[in-house]
């Protein structure tokens, strides 16, 4: 039997070291994601180890297979990542079609997380940052913190926070360079009409549907841009285990 020798027999260091240093800089964005599975209400130590666990077995898969020339994990590594870019397109047509019940969804997400405010310091930062940097208190309303235990004013317990928000649902002054974090106390006892004076009314769902259509090229374009980079991902991969194939083939 005789194979057909290619001149060039050798696997192209351009495409191997490109899809090495894609890897290293794809890896170090998937490692960011950690910061966003605060979700539910609950520790999110699984989340962040199923995060974490694909994040490694990519940049793992990429770089050793890139090195190695290893074409099992090549394969791999390029139908991970195809496999997540469907999921992600999936995601968003079915965000599209679906819009209420994504609305519900998130509405519920929030409240759970509500919920559970006082109960991991992580979750509590995120909904504090969402909070402050939308202006905005609650899921659809400030009366939201009712489903928080100690900012509620249905219970009979003796929180110091009773009837009272968060500090990051307050209007602040920017020249303030001390947040008082007690400026949500009792906001919920005075009349709702004088609400507005102090905290902010509107909830961060209405919030994010005020933001997202002034946005949407915004948004298209980020999905575009990760899209991309996973076909580049791919392509790379593909390449690669092409010039490996042709170089094994060759003697």
């Amino acid at each position: 039997m005789y194979y057909y020798r290619y001149e060039n027999a050798e696997v192209s260091c351009c495409y191997k070291y490109l899809m090495f240093s894609y890897n290293i800089i794809f890896w170090g964005i998937l490692s960011d994601l950690t910061q966003v599975t605060r979700l539910r209400g609950f520790d999110p130590v699984w989340l962040v180890l199923v995060v974490g666990g694909v994040t490694f077995i990519l940049g793992f898969a990429g770089c050793v297979g890139a090195l190695r020339e290893n074409i099992c994990l090549l394969k791999f590594f390029s139908g991970l990542i195809g496999f997540i870019f469907f999921l992600e397109l999936t995601a968003a047509v079915l965000a599209v079609v679906f819009q209420s019940q994504v609305r519900d969804w998130i509405n519920k997400l929030f409240l759970a997380n509500v919920k559970a405010y006082r109960e991991d310091i992580d979750l509590q930062n995120l909904i504090d940052s969402l909070q402050r940097m939308n202006h905005c208190c609650g899921a659809q309303q400030p009366d939201d913190w009712d489903q928080n235990i100690y900012f509620s004013c249905n219970e009979t317990h003796r929180s110091r926070e009773k009837c009272g928000v968060p500090f990051s649902c307050c209007i602040t002054d920017p020249a303030d360079s001390v947040v008082n974090t007690q400026c949500g106390y009792d906001v919920r006892k005075r009349p709702e009409g004088e609400w507005s004076n102090h905290i902010y009314v509107k909830g961060c769902i209405t919030a994010l549907e005020d933001w997202l259509p002034g946005n949407l090229y915004t948004v298209a374009i980020v999905f575009i841009v990760v899209s991309l980079l996973q076909m580049v991902g791919i392509y790379l991969a593909r390449t690669l285990i092409s010039d490996i194939e042709k170089v094994r083939f060759s003697y």
